[in-house]
C-alpha cells in the first residue's frame, strides 16, 4: 500500500461522525470497512487473550508482595492509596498499552516508527529488561518445582529436625510444649530451604557463589521445556496452555482460603492484615509503595500487553478488557492476603508469639519458608503442599509466557524478512539464552544473584521506560491522535478522565516513583548476608545497561537522519506512518457505497 494511501485511510478510519468503526453516518461517503485476514496470528478465542493477560498480571508477587506491603503500610488504611494509585495511574497505563498494541498490531520495537521514531530505543530496553527477568524469575519457579517433587512424601521433609541437612539450631515447636525460641533458632522449613534446596551455607556471598546445583538445573530445564512447547507455535499454543496455568491458581487459592479460615488463630492474622493504621497515610513511603505495587502488579511498560493485544481483532473492546483484567488482578492480590495471613495467625498461635513476629519474612521466604512450615503441620499436609506448589508453578509459568512473548513478538515484527518463517528456531534460541543466563542463579549463592537482579535488573529502569512511553504517546504522538485511534477501534473517543490521566496524572505518578526510588539508597540484605558496596555498583550498571539504549538510539537516529537539526528533529518526532505496514497485510479495505 503506498504511503499516501495509508494516510488517507487513517483519516477515514477516524471519521468523527461515525458511530461504529469503519462506517460513516453519511451513506454517500465511501469509508473503508476493516476485515481481518490470516497473515498475522490471531487468538482462537477471546478468553485465550483475557486469560493470557490475567496470567501475566497475576504472578507470584500478588501472593507475597501485596500482603506484605499491605500490613507494613497500615493494613486496611493502605487500600486507600492503593485504589487511588490504581485508578489514576495503573489502569490508565494498562489501557494505553492494550490500545496501542491492538491498533498498531506490532511488537514493542517496531511500534515506535508509528508513534515517535526517536523513542525506538524503548523497545530494545524492554527486551533487555525482559531477558533479565527471565534470568531470575524462572529460577524461583524451579525452586517451587523442587518443593513440588519433595512434597510426594507421607511426612514432608521440612516437618522435623531429623534430616542430614539440619543443624543443632533447628527448633521444631509444633506439637511440643516448653520449646524456647531464640534469635539463633531456625525452623525445619528454613533449614530445608537454605541448606537443602539452595545449599546457601556453601557460599560466602557474591564473591564466592559456589558450584551449580544439578538438581535445580534439572528443574529449570523442565521449566524451560514447558515454556518452549507453550510458545513455539505462537498464540495458538500459548492461548490453550493458559486455560490451565491461569485458572488453576484460583481453584487452589479458594481451597487454601477455606482451609486457612478453619485454622486456630486465623482471625489474629486477618485482624493484623486489615487493622487500619490511619497515621500511616501521612507517610510518603506508603504512597510510593502503593504506586510501585500497582505498577509492577499490572505490568505496563514490560511490552507484554503490547504483544498480547497485537493479536486481537482490530475492533475488539480493549477498554472493557483493561477494566476487567485490572479488577481481577487487584482482587486477586486482596484475597491472597487472607490466604497468607490466616496461616500466619495460625503460626503465631502455635508459637505463642505476636503475628508481627511471624510476619517478618517477606519475598520468596514467605512462600518457601513460612507457608510450607504451616502446611507441614496441618492435617492432610501432603495434599496441601502439592497443590500449593502447583499453584506457584502455574502462577510463575504464565508470567514467563508473557515476558518471553514480548521479546518474541518485538523481534519477529522488527525483522520479519529473516525470522517470520523461523519462529520455532528463534524461540529455541531465546530459551537457550535464558537458560544459560540463569546458571548463576542455580549456584549455592544463587539466591544472592536472584535478589540483585530482582532489585536492579527491573526496578527503576522499567519505571523509567514506562514514564518515557507515557510521555512519547501523550505528548509527542499526541493525545488527539491517540484518541482518534481508539475511536477508530471502538467507535467512540475516550472520555476526559482518560485523557487527563494519560497527559498529566499517569506520567506524574511514574515520575513520583522514580524520584522516590533514586532518593532511597538500597540497603540489600538476604538472611544474614549484607550486600557489599561494590555489588550495589554492579546493580546500578545492570539497571543502566538496559535503559542506556534509549539515549543511544536517540543519538543514532539524529545523526543518521539527513537535513538540518530542526529538520532532523521534525522527522524523528513525526510518525513514519499513521497506519503501520502490517495493517496492509492484516486488513482488507473495502468501500461501502
Amino acid at each position: 500500500m503506498p504511503r499516501q494511501d495509508s494516510a488517507v485511510m487513517a483519516g477515514s478510519l477516524t471519521h468523527h461522525g461515525s458511530p461504529n468503526p469503519g462506517y460513516s453516518s453519511n451513506n454517500a461517503v465511501p469509508v473503508p470497512v476493516i476485515t481481518q485476514t490470516d497473515s498475522r496470528d490471531k487468538w482462537s478465542k477471546k478468553m485465550d487473550f483475557l486469560l493470557s493477560v490475567i496470567g501475566f498480571a497475576v504472578d507470584l508477587g500478588n501472593v507475597w508482595r501485596f500482603p506484605y506491603i499491605c500490613y507494613q503500610n497500615g493494613g486496611g488504611a493502605f487500600l486507600i492509596p492503593y485504589i487511588l494509585m490504581a485508578i489514576f495511574g495503573g489502569v490508565p497505563l494498562f489501557y494505553m498499552e492494550l490500545a496501542l498494541g491492538q491498533f498498531h498490531r506490532t511488537g514493542a520495537i517496531s511500534i515506535w516508527k508509528h508513534i515517535c521514531p526517536i523513542f525506538k530505543g524503548i523497545g530494545y530496553a524492554i527486551c533487555i529488561i525482559a531477558l533479565y527477568v527471565s534470568f531470575y524469575y524462572n529460577t524461583i519457579i524451579a525452586w517451587a518445582l523442587f518443593y513440588f517433587y519433595s512434597s510426594f512424601s507421607s511426612i514432608l521433609p521440612w516437618t522435623n529436625c531429623d534430616n542430614v541437612w539440619n543443624t543443632p539450631d533447628c527448633t521444631n515447636y509444633f506439637g511440643f510444649d516448653n520449646v524456647t525460641w531464640t534469635n539463633s533458632s531456625r525452623s525445619p522449613a528454613e533449614e530445608f530451604y537454605t541448606r537443602n534446596v539452595l545449599e546457601i551455607h556453601k557460599s560466602s556471598g557474591l564473591k564466592n557463589v559456589g558450584g551449580v546445583r544439578w538438581q535445580l538445573m534439572l528443574c529449570l530445564f523442565l521449566i524451560f521445556t514447558i515454556v518452549y512447547f507453550s510458545l513455539w507455535k505462537g498464540v495458538k499454543t500459548s492461548g490453550k496452555v493458559v486455560w490451565v496455568t491461569a485458572t488453576l491458581p484460583y481453584i487452589v487459592l479458594f481451597i487454601l482460603l477455606i482451609r486457612g479460615a478453619t485454622l486456630p488463630g486465623a482471625w489474629r492474622g486477618v485482624v493484623f492484615y486489615l487493622k487500619p493504621q490511619w497515621e500511616k497515610l501521612l507517610e510518603t513511603s506508603v504512597w510510593v509503595d502503593a504506586a510501585a505495587q500497582i505498577f509492577f502488579s499490572l505490568g505496563p511498560g514490560f511490552g507484554v500487553l503490547l504483544a498480547l493485544s497485537s493479536y486481537n481483532p482490530f475492533t475488539n473492546n480493549c477498554y472493557r478488557d483493561a477494566i476487567v483484567t485490572s479488577l481481577v488482578n487487584c482482587l486477586t492480590s486482596f484475597v491472597s492476603g487472607f490466604v497468607i495471613f490466616t496461616v500466619l495467625g495460625y503460626m503465631a498461635e502455635m508459637r505463642k508469639v505476636k503475628v508481627e513476629d511471624v510476619a517478618r519474612d517477606k519475598g520468596p521466604s514467605l512462600l518457601f519458608i513460612t507457608y510450607p512450615e504451616a502446611i507441614a503441620n496441618m492435617m492432610g499436609s501432603t495434599f496441601f503442599a502439592i497443590i500449593f506448589f502447583v499453584m506457584m508453578i502455574t502462577l510463575g509459568l504464565d508470567s514467563t509466557f508473557g515476558g518471553l512473548e514480548a521479546i518474541i513478538t518485538a523481534v519477529l515484527d522488527e525483522y520479519p524478512d529473516y525470522l517470520s518463517n523461523r519462529r520455532e528456531l528463534f524461540v529455541l534460541g531465546l530459551v537457550v539464552v535464558c537458560f544459560l543466563g540463569s546458571l548463576s542463579t542455580l549456584t549455592n549463592g544463587g539466591a544472592y544473584v536472584v535478589k540483585l537482579l530482582e532489585e536492579f535488573g527491573v526496578g527503576c529502569s522499567i519505571i523509567a521506560v514506562g514514564f518515557l512511553e507515557a510521555i512519547a504517546v501523550s505528548w509527542f504522538y499526541g493525545i488527539k491522535r491517540f484518541s482518534n485511534d481508539i475511536q477508530a477501534m471502538l467507535g467512540k473517543s475516550p472520555g476526559l478522565f482518560w485523557k487527563v490521566c494519560w497527559v498529566a496524572i499517569s506520567p506524574a505518578f511514574l515520575a513520583y516513583i522514580i524520584v522516590s526510588s533514586l532518593l532511597k539508597v538500597p540497603n540489600l540484605t538476604l538472611f544474614d548476608y549484607k550486600y557489599p558496596d561494590w555489588s550495589i555498583t554492579v546493580g546500578y550498571i545492570i539497571g543502566f545497561s538496559s535503559f542506556m539504549w534509549i539515549p543511544i538510539y536517540m543519538v543514532y537516529k539524529l545523526v543518521w537522519t539527513p537535513g538540518s537539526l530542526k529538520q532532523r528533529l521534525a522527522v524523528c518526532l513525526r510518525p513514519e506512518r499513521t497506519i503501520p505496514d502490517i495493517h496492509a497485510d492484516n486488513l482488507n479495505m473495502a468501500t461501502v457505497p
